[in-house]
């Protein structure tokens, strides 16, 4: 076994290279396996000298001039290599490089703090707010920003943070009884922020449709984002008591959670499912998550199959607000349901979503490089579409705080906006179009 510079590069400077790109180098060695022992050698030489890495390369502070000089230096002229862009104002540089040139770089380079890979961002809040078309709504000539409604975020809690502050109007937890609201996982608290987040502590920038909605934290999913049927089924009949008990009620619940769906005689034989229509039949806005087991058929998990509540997959917008390069992200789950029901009923922006970042939570510790500064965190999937739209809904119920759940829903299809070729089961009605759908409420 001859592979072993690219083992040993990282080893000798793993303390520099950060784990994406430590995951890609040691990648590279897998291709080995196909090849005789006796080529190896060979084939590493080459593939040293000829795969392409884009990486951001971080100078120690105050070094910033020194640091550039010397990697230009090393690298610019080689084959497949080059500096690309500064950034001095944070010490960092983009390029290109070769597993031998990275390894001349840490050899020769004596300022070097940290080398990332050059990763990939796709949609920001900031891009899917705009994507769905609910950024300034207008309704009367009064701005839509979901006031006076409330979402119930039934999941993993809520950590009070700076983009919910004066808007967390309840808080219950079914798993440690704790009164005050927090997160230990981090999952609920993204949610929260996909749907009501302010962007306070970032000038506006990672905002949610319904701004000024009021929120409810539901724990009912611990540290480690699991819980059961029956903390679950608690939290629903929780929120249906609190607006029996409450003059300002709870008129949407997320739901970005589920299980697989169990195949019964009928969909409503299945408990969550029985625990959502009666919210929904109680006057409660119910959206659920289709869930992450695409692109396989018949993936839609529970109590996304209901064919009452609204289900919600995960579109890719490729981190723009322009439609024509969009496509359903691969996980998302795909219907028909087990029952043979079209679902999801439509789509929304799910794949790299920042939202609100709960500190020391499970997920925080875990995904530290989903940090976005101190504040903010990215996480995909459709648990992130999912509050996106009932953000969405908090604005349709601002504009007209009488209409049903069953309207709600039939002018988030309506106002949907569809592709020639769309599959009704990746798809739905289409990618939720807020301004479309307040339009058909007129």
């Amino acid at each position: 076994m001859f592979h072993q510079t690219m083992t040993k590069m990282v080893q000798s400077y793993r303390s520099y290279i950060d784990k994406p790109l430590k995951d890609e180098i040691l990648q590279l060695n897998k291709s080995f396996s196909r090849i005789p022992c006796f080529l190896h050698k060979a084939m590493e030489h080459r593939m040293m000298r000829s795969k392409q890495l884009s990486v951001v390369i971080e100078f120690e502070p105050n070094h910033y001039k020194d640091g550039y000089r010397q990697v230009c230096q090393v690298i610019n002229g080689k084959r497949k290599c080059g500096v690309r862009k500064q950034f001095s104002l944070i010490s960092c540089c983009s390029a290109d490089v070769t597993p031998d040139a990275l390894n001349q770089v840490f050899r020769s380079c004596n300022h070097i703090k940290k080398v990332y890979l050059n990763r990939t961002v796709h949609a920001l809040l900031d891009k899917a707010v705009p994507s769905v078309n609910a950024d300034n709504l207008q309704r009367n000539n009064n701005h839509l920003t979901g006031k006076g409604v409330t979402i119930a975020v039934v999941d993993t809690g809520i950590h009070p943070h700076e983009d919910l502050q004066g808007r967390i109007a309840g808080f219950v937890d079914f798993i440690e009884n704790k009164t005050a609201p927090y997160d230990d996982n981090g999952h609920g608290t993204h949610c929260a922020g996909c749907a009501v987040g302010s962007g306070a502590a970032s000038v506006g920038q990672y905002q949610g449709p319904a701004a000024k909605a009021n929120i409810v934290g539901v724990k009912v999913l611990d540290r480690n984002g699991a819980g059961t049927l029956e903390t679950m089924m608690q939290g629903l009949q929780w929120c249906m008591e609190y607006n029996n008990n409450h003059e300002n009620k709870i008129d949407i619940i997320n739901l970005s959670l589920g299980y697989p769906a169990q195949r019964y005689d009928e969909a409503t034989d299945d408990p969550m499912v029985k625990m959502v229509e009666k919210a929904w039949e109680n006057g409660i806005v119910v959206v659920a998550a289709a869930g992450n087991e695409g692109p396989e058929p018949q993936t839609i998990a529970s109590p996304g199959i209901s064919e009452k509540i609204i289900t919600v997959g995960a579109l890719d917008d490729q981190d723009t607000a322009v439609k024509e390069d969009d496509e359903a992200a691969d996980f998302s789950s795909r219907g028909p349901t087990v029952y043979g029901e079209t679902k999801p009923d439509v789509i929304a922006p799910g794949v790299n979503i920042i939202s609100l970042r709960s500190p020391r939570s499970t997920l925080d510790k875990l995904q530290k490089t989903n940090r976005v500064g101190k504040n903010y965190f990215s996480m995909s999937g459709t648990s992130m579409a999912c509050p996106l739209v009932a953000g969405v809904c908090a604005l349709l119920l601002e504009a007209d705080p009488s209409i049903s759940p069953d309207r709600v829903k039939k002018l988030l299809m309506e106002g949907a906006d569809t592709w020639s070729d769309e599959n009704p089961n990746i798809y739905g009605a289409g990618y939720v179009n807020a301004e479309n759908s307040l339009n058909l409420l007129k």
